[in-house]
This record gives C-alpha cells, sequence and structure tokens, in this order.
C-alpha cells in the first residue's frame, strides 16, 4: 500500500449474527439476505450512521448486490459490487471499499457477509466442486475433494522438511477454545485438551477434526469511510493503517512453499514505510480455515523464521496475555466460520477495548491477514 494512503480510511462499524443461537437452531428457510442484512443494522448502530449515509455497498456469498440493496432499502448506491464467495475475498472487500472511498466514488460503504452453509446442509467436499480454484482443474479423482486436504498435504511436507510436530496444530485448536470460552457469541464454547485433540478423528490424515473450521449460518457487516468523517462518529475510528494483497495461482489449492513467497510480498508491502514493524502488533487476528495455515501464515508474515513455527507455538506465547495473541474470539474452529468476515470484527473490537473477557490490555495495533491464492492482510490501529 502506497504511504499516501495510510490512515486516510477507517472501519466505523461492525454487527454481526449470534453464531451459537444460529447454530443450534436451523432454519432452511434461512437466506443469506437475512443474515446480512441483520448484521448490516447491528454495524448502522454501532456507528452512528443512518442509512441514508451509505452510499456504497459491496456483498460476499450473498447471491446478488441488487437483491441485497433492495432488501435494506438502498436504493441508488454510487459503488455496488459482488465480491467472489470465497475466505480469501474478506479483508479484500474491505480493501475495495477503502479505495473507493480514497478515489472519491463513494462516501460510506457497507461490506456484508451472510452464509447459510449449515442450514444449507454444505460440507465443503466431496460432491460441492472438487477442490480446485479458478481454473476449474482440481485432483478429485485422487481424494483431493476440498482444500482440507490440500492443507494436509502442505502440512506433511513442512513435517517432512522441518520436523513440525504435531502437537502444534493442537496448541492452536486449544488456544481457538480457550478463547471461545470467554466469547458468549462463540459455536463451540467446551474446553478441550491435548488428549481430546489427539483422539479426535483423522478427516484428512494427518489432519484431525479439531483442526478443521465450523460450518456454520451467520452474517458480518463492516463499514468503512474516510478518516475525516471517522473522526465525528460514535465510536473512535479503527484506521486501516495499511493493506496489501498477492495472488499465488498454480492449478490446485496446493501449494509446495505453504504459501510462503506470497505471504513475504504481503508482508513487506504492508510494513513498508510505517513506522509500525511486525514486532509492533498487539493481537493477531489469522485465517484459520484449518490449523495448519496459522503455521504456514506465521512464518510468511515474518513473525517466526520459516520452518520454526511448530516449535514457536506454545500455549503461553499465544494466549491472550502472551507475546502474540492469537485469533482472541475463537477463530474459525471454536468461534464460527465466516470465512474471515468474524475475525476482521474481532480485530476491530480488540483496538476499541471491546472484546470483554477476553480483551487484550491495551491492544492498538492489530493484524488480519489470510494465506490463500490471494493472500491479503490489513494492519488496523487507534
Amino acid at each position: 500500500m502506497k504511504s499516501s494512503l495510510k490512515d486516510r480510511t477507517a472501519i466505523v462499524g461492525v454487527g454481526n449474527t449470534p453464531f451459537g443461537a444460529l447454530y443450534r437452531n436451523l432454519d432452511p428457510e434461512r437466506s443469506p439476505y437475512d443474515l446480512g442484512a441483520e448484521a448490516f443494522v447491528e454495524a448502522l448502530a454501532d456507528s452512528g450512521l443512518k442509512k441514508s449515509d451509505i452510499d456504497g455497498v459491496l456483498v460476499c456469498r450473498v447471491p446478488d448486490y441488487g437483491r441485497m440493496c433492495e432488501v435494506l432499502g438502498i436504493r441508488y448506491p454510487r459503488f455496488v459490487n459482488l465480491m467472489q464467495a470465497g475466505g480469501r475475498m474478506a479483508s479484500i472487500t474491505v480493501q475495495y471499499a477503502a479505495l473507493a472511498i480514497e478515489a472519491g466514488m463513494a462516501d460510506v460503504v457497507a461490506c456484508i457477509y451472510g452464509n447459510v452453509g449449515r442450514s444449507a446442509g454444505a460440507r465443503y467436499g466431496g460432491g460441492e466442486g472438487g477442490g480446485g480454484n479458478e481454473t476449474g482443474m482440481n485432483d478429485g479423482a485422487y481424494g483431493m475433494t476440498s482444500p482440507g486436504a490440500s492443507v494436509a498435504h502442505m502440512f506433511r511436507r513442512h513435517q517432512h522438511l522441518y520436523g513440525t510436530p504435531v502437537e502444534a496444530l493442537g496448541h492452536l485448536a486449544i488456544n481457538n477454545r480457550k478463547n471461545a470460552a470467554l466469547n458468549p457469541n462463540a459455536v463451540m464454547q467446551a474446553p478441550i485438551t491435548m488428549e481430546d485433540y489427539l483422539n479426535s478423528r483423522f478427516i484428512a490424515e494427518p489432519l484431525r477434526l479439531l483442526d478443521y473450521c465450523l460450518i456454520n449460518d451467520g452474517g458480518v457487516c463492516i463499514i468503512v469511510t474516510s478518516a475525516e468523517r471517522a473522526r465525528d462518529l460514535k465510536k473512535p475510528p479503527v484506521y486501516i493503517h495499511s493493506m496489501s494483497m498477492a495472488g499465488d495461482f498454480d492449478h490446485q489449492y496446493t501449494v509446495d512453499d505453504c504459501f510462503y513467497d506470497c505471504l513475504q510480498m504481503v508482508s513487506k508491502d504492508l510494513f513498508a514505510g510505517s513506522e509500525i514493524g511486525i514486532g509492533d502488533i498487539d493481537v493477531a487476528e489469522i485465517y484459520d480455515n484449518f490449523t495448519p495455515t496459522l503455521l504456514f501464515s506465521l512464518e510468511g508474515l515474518g513473525f517466526v523464521p520459516r520452518g520454526e513455527s511448530g516449535a514457536w507455538v506454545t500455549p503461553e506465547r499465544i494466549a491472550l496475555d502472551g507475546e502474540l495473541p492469537l485469533n482472541t474470539s475463537g477463530g474459525h474452529t471454536s468461534e464460527s466460520y465466516m470465512q474471515g468476515w468474524g475475525l476482521i470484527a474481532e480485530a476491530v473490537r480488540q483496538v476499541r477495548g471491546e472484546s470483554g473477557d477476553r480483551q487484550v490490555a491495551d491492544a492498538r495495533n492489530a493484524l488480519y491477514a489470510c494465506a490463500a491464492p490471494i493472500s491479503s492482510a490489513l494492519l488496523l490501529r487507534r
């Protein structure tokens, strides 16, 4: 991100549905529009803005932006579009909103996500499109029926190259659940132990059930505006200090470097020309569709040297009072799987000091990052 864009936009409103309640009460009639609208109402109230202030709408995993605007009663948006339905798109959608505001194409953009995966019976594999990416190619005939199988292969390679212990994944899953226990909105709150982790069944060996993201319903809305306007609103602005993205396109989800090169580009751009460095991050919300993705991200972004994440991750280091508090809301394996959107909302709340019992003391700089065929990151600050 060019230094001239730093701190020029801000997130001023976040809202989400009750993930745990929706998980327990399935409704086949529930639609992404319903959940997106509910999150929008929450985010609008959080921001202190009026609906008439919203002149930009970006939707993700919501089928149609026109219908979403109709549901919300936003008839004449100046900036509107539909983002691809995928986890990599969460921070990219926020980045597009910030760019539109900086370009003068909109003043206030609502980024809206709605997901009815659990009610719709989604399983994320084995007949739902396979493991292919935008090229349409995949290795389904060989059992690569979802990104989980691809990540399992990448973790096996990581183990082969660096001797990464499987217990590192257990620490990540346990930490997520420990944080979720402090989050009244989380789906999974019952504590788990390393014994529980190691005894959970394999899905795609060496990945176990507790390494996998949840499948649940929910909605999230994130409202973005200019820094100048943000200063006069209801709550202290959370500035988008910097943002970046970089692609790594292969014929399948699996990459032999675990997204390392791509993440290195993202990290370099993210911190270029900034007084904030990797060591100044107070809290990290990192995309965890599967627990190994956290290890890959920690290395690629530069928190830990390449190949050393397995030894670096300890319960003490990633705890709320540790060196790098990680996925403070419970992450995708325990809070909810909102494909990154919930993690961004949590980063905003941490910077505001609104995370209750899971609040990291004096959190000023928060990082959201996603390792995927399009890797991306947001550096948010108070």
